[in-house]
């Protein structure tokens, strides 16, 4: 009988593929570091010659909190390109500028590489006081009066997901809710930060906690929502399951539409322990 030889099996397989899934790790983040670097050049010297200045990066700030991707930014990895300083010119340059006086201010409206159209300048007619884009489907049978105490009404929070917004929910699914839904049921639908007809701020690095922030003001504190439902989609889920932990007396059910879960939630983005216990065990799939 034919036997494979020591050297073929146990643990010479295991390392041999460990060297392989290393070597191709390298690749692919060396690729990706490159691209990182190269979109940073290009983008910075477009923003100075379209806007006089270019904005904060990754690169300068990884944020306060860490809570910028730990697989491209963390402290364990360097970018190699960084490192070789690669990017050093560009720092000279703006120092250069600085000294010749030819740095202007950066214009307060929308970005160069923004298209203009009213999707993505409404936000701006909203002055100091501003919150998410957010369509809200009242019951057909409540009250003023009931509306502000509760009553039987339920709050439902609909939560896009990415390259979307609330036409998804509100073009597709609420049309077609049954009129029994559309009676006791209050709908909102909003447009998450940076996208739709939301803010799209320049000096913001759209975190976890800065979409749960306008969350909060938007809708939870604007409506003095006492619970409520949360439906969400793709990137939405990650957002529902946080709001579901910082408010876990309110959220009375959570239904998630195609999930993009991750075993670990970071403890430093602010999510319950509770929750994180119940993410590590396994017991809060898709609902």
């Amino acid at each position: 009988m034919f036997t494979v030889p020591q050297i073929f099996s146990g643990k010479w397989t295991r390392i041999s593929a460990e060297c392989l899934h290393s070597a191709l790790n390298w690749v692919v983040f060396l690729f990706l570091d490159f691209l990182d670097t190269l979109f940073c050049v290009l983008f910075r010297v477009l923003d100075e010659f379209m806007e006089g200045k270019a904005s904060r990066c990754y690169c300068e700030n990884m944020g306060e909190d860490g809570e910028l991707s730990e697989t491209l930014y963390g402290k364990e990895r360097k970018n190699i390109f960084r490192e070789m300083g690669f990017l050093g010119f560009l720092r000279k340059w703006e120092i250069s500028e600085k000294i010749g006086g030819r740095v202007e201010e950066a214009r307060t409206t929308t970005r160069w590489s923004d298209c203009e159209c009213e999707s993505c300048v409404s936000w701006l007619n909203d002055g100091n006081d501003q919150k998410l884009h957010v369509v809200v489907m009242e019951p057909s049978k409540a009250t003023d009066e009931e509306l502000k105490e509760g009553g039987d009404t339920e709050n439902v929070i609909f939560l896009h997901g990415f390259l979307s917004s609330s036409s998804i929910w509100t073009e597709t699914v609420f049309p077609n809710l049954t009129e029994e839904v559309k009676k006791n049921h209050r709908l909102f639908a909003l447009d998450l930060l940076g996208f739709g007809r939301s803010p799209k701020p320049r000096d913001c690095f759209y975190t976890l906690k800065d979409h749960l922030g306008m969350i909060e003001k938007s809708i939870i504190n604007s409506f003095e929502l006492k619970s409520f439902h949360l439906v969400a989609h793709s990137m939405g889920c990650i957002l529902a399951l946080a709001l579901a932990s910082n408010y876990s007396n309110s959220v009375k059910s959570i239904t998630l539409v195609a999930p993009c879960l991750i075993s670990v939630v970071p403890k430093k983005m602010g999510v319950a322990p509770w929750f994180q216990e119940k993410l590590q065990r396994g017991d809060c799939g898709p609902q």
